[in-house]
């Protein structure tokens, strides 16, 4: 179906209730696989992180990484889920080629952690609160590289590589129950939801998070009833989902496309789909199987995991503070309005602000540095504001030595332009430069003198008695002085020469 048959956003939501899940996978960072001791590190070259374990060949026993599973009942923990009291793994069987074992292990129908919620807060200040069915253990699968076509999809492609160094990797999948009343929010609702689960999950330090490198991915599952009918519709669930902004959009368009078909007179084909990042839209990927073509069985191979009341509260005792009471007590402590919390937030500059501080800055200064110059510096280099070469402690550097009188803001800017490019610490840079203010009244002096000689009518206002006319004067010693005189002093010393004292 072409995005011209689609129907308007506004008509649907007049004519049907959206019906959303998400379920949404998180790679582990633990530093080996789920069930054997490969290393998971991110980038390595293809197919040198296996072994016979995670490779399903004959023989290979799987064991199970305890940090996996404490950072699975941590994320529980943390959604307001029950943690189950016995667990086991489960075999989930079918066929593909990034699947070395034929077989995904799992869990099904006795999950780590059930029952949950999270309450998740849209950009008008609205709450939906979001109901968490489960969060199960699993491991991940290896990565095809479809080569050749022009989508990069396995249709049309002239041939396929494997990479199994992904095979292994500790998951959590995460699953909604169906997401009530959302109606015209909905794609809101899915952003907000994951936005807030990547939030939490950052701050457990279980994962990175990063959507770009796959180590958090969403499956949206959407279906539409007519309105207000409580009826199910078919669902179809859009496949790994790489982005906030693509949530988003993946649910808006399934919506608008979903009441064409049903507007059509056919029947919704319970499918899963591909996003597509270019157009916004959505490609049939197959049909969707049901949980008894997996053909579960438990996994005989591995004991069952029975978490005791003791080990539970140890893990509860280590959750953070939840990143919404954090933001709250900043946005107090910083005198913040909403707007302006949201654009730290937006902008990724909330924990460089906070470390900055934490590092001895005060709060209006580290976040003038990092929402103005810095943000202009990471949008000139294409790059997120965390990823510049200069940490919240050099930044708090900076801001010392200009409350010192050590530099001022235009020199500061020269020493930070000096980290950013590699030159060191603020003090060598400080150093290597020659970018101290100068406030030696002997090379002030003649400074002063001389550019009162270069501007005698300047300088025959000041001493009538204009002493705002002082500004040329000192703009022209700043110049001389390559901005390292003491603005300040300058001024003093201007009124000094010029103006005679009673």
């Amino acid at each position: 179906m072409s995005t011209s048959t689609l129907v308007d956003f506004d008509d649907v939501v007049a004519r049907f209730d959206p019906m959303l899940g998400l379920e949404v996978h998180v790679e582990l960072n633990t530093t080996t696989k789920m069930f054997c001791g490969c290393p998971t590190g991110f980038g390595a070259e293809p197919n040198t992180q296996v072994c016979p374990t995670c490779l399903g060949l004959p023989g290979a026993l799987p064991v199970v990484n305890r940090t996996a599973v404490e950072s699975a009942m941590r994320i529980g923990l943390a959604l307001n889920c029950s943690i189950a009291p016995w667990g086991r793994f489960a075999r989930k069987n079918y066929f593909y080629p990034d699947m070395p074992k034929n077989f995904q292990t799992s869990q099904y129908d006795e999950p780590i952690a059930v029952d949950g919620w999270l309450d998740v807060t849209l950009d008008d200040g609205e709450v939906f609160r979001v109901e968490i069915e489960r969060a199960h253990m699993e491991e991940d699968t290896g990565k095809s590289l479809h080569v050749g076509g022009a989508t990069g999809r396995i249709h049309g492609a002239e041939y396929s590589l494997l990479d199994y160094n992904r095979a292994g990797v500790p998951l959590i999948e995460i699953v909604t129950k169906m997401i009530p009343g959302t109606r015209e929010r909905a794609p809101e609702v899915a952003r907000a939801y994951v936005t807030a689960l990547r939030d939490l999950i950052k701050a457990l330090g279980v994962s990175d998070v990063r959507m770009d490198q796959g180590s958090m991915r969403c499956d949206v599952n959407l279906s539409l009833s007519p309105r207000d009918s409580g009826i199910l519709g078919t669902r179809s669930e859009t496949k790994n989902v790489n982005s906030l902004r693509s949530v988003e959009r993946a649910v808006r368009y399934e919506m608008s496309r979903h009441a064409a078909v049903l507007d059509a007179g056919e029947k919704v084909v319970q499918e899963t789909r591909h996003f597509q990042e270019d157009t916004a839209s959505t490609r049939s990927g197959r049909v969707k199987e049901t949980s008894e073509d997996y053909r579960y069985f438990p996994e005989p191979d591995l004991v069952p995991i029975a978490p005791s009341a003791e080990w539970v509260e140890q893990l509860r005792a280590t959750l953070p503070e939840l990143p919404w009471a954090r933001r709250a007590r900043l946005q107090a402590e910083w005198n913040l309005s909403d707007e302006e919390l949201r654009d730290l937030v937006n902008a990724g500059a909330l924990d460089l602000i906070e470390a900055t501080v934490a590092a001895g800055a005060p709060a209006g200064e580290a976040r003038s540095w990092w929402v103005a110059y810095l943000a202009q510096q990471a949008n000139a280099r294409e790059v997120a504001l965390d990823a510049l070469p200069i940490t919240p402690a050099q930044v708090a550097r900076v801001i010392e030595l200009v409350a010192s009188g050590e530099l001022n803001n235009k020199l500061a800017r020269q020493v930070v332009d000096g980290v950013l490019a590699g030159e060191g610490t603020p003090d060598e840079v400080v150093e290597q430069r020659g970018l101290k203010v100068v406030s030696d009244d002997g090379p002030l002096i003649a400074a002063v003198d001389e550019a009162l000689a270069a501007q005698p009518d300047v300088a025959e206002k000041i001493r009538g008695g204009k002493v705002a006319a002082a500004g040329a004067i000192v703009g022209a010693v700043m110049k001389a002085t390559k901005g390292q005189a003491d603005a300040k002093r300058v001024r003093e010393l201007i009124v000094e020469r010029c103006v005679p004292r009673p």
